[in-house]
């Protein structure tokens, strides 16, 4: 019978400008096709993406458009070494504008996170390998929001970022 050798809390870095979007796939075309579908999103938008292979040559798969991101990707992938995983890291554009893409890729089986928060990663280890068992974004409540916080939310959506008018 397989057992778990070990748990791992690995916490992901990247810059305060950023955002970190955390998957699963299952091929090595994920690399390719997660490049394309950011490529395409927006000519600002600038990423990293890193890839763990789980089979063959069982290789860390890069790609991107910004050479500081790409290593910063790589770095946090190399952290987790968790079997099918990809690190996407994202500057000039936010997760709401290239979610949709990246859950189309034929590849993609599960996003665990996409933020801007510090992120930890659950990691569950047996002899086989390494798995994301799941992830801790961001912090604890703090209560609960009141009609100033409901004004303040709106107006960020609305004036701020423009998704809403």
């Amino acid at each position: 019978m397989a057992e778990i050798k070990k748990w791992v809390l690995e916490q992901m870095e990247f810059p305060e400008d950023c955002n970190i979007i955390l998957g699963q796939s299952h091929f090595i075309k994920t690399i390719e096709d997660l490049y394309e579908a950011l490529i395409t999103a927006s000519s600002s938008l600038q990423f990293g993406i890193a890839f763990c292979e789980a089979s063959g040559d069982c290789l860390i798969r890069h790609d991107g458009n910004a050479e500081d991101l790409k290593k910063i990707a790589v770095e946090n992938i190399q952290r987790l070494s968790a079997g099918h995983t990809f690190i996407i890291v994202l500057r000039n554009g936010y997760p709401i504008n290239v979610l949709d893409r990246i859950k189309n890729c034929q590849e993609v089986c599960h996003v665990f996170a996409a933020t801007a928060n510090p992120i930890q990663v659950v990691i569950c280890e047996s002899h086989q390998g390494r798995g994301v068992v799941g992830v801790i974004d961001g912090f604890l409540p703090k209560g609960v929001e009141g009609d100033d916080h409901i004004a303040a939310r709106k107006g960020l959506l609305r004036d701020i970022i423009g998704y809403k008018r």
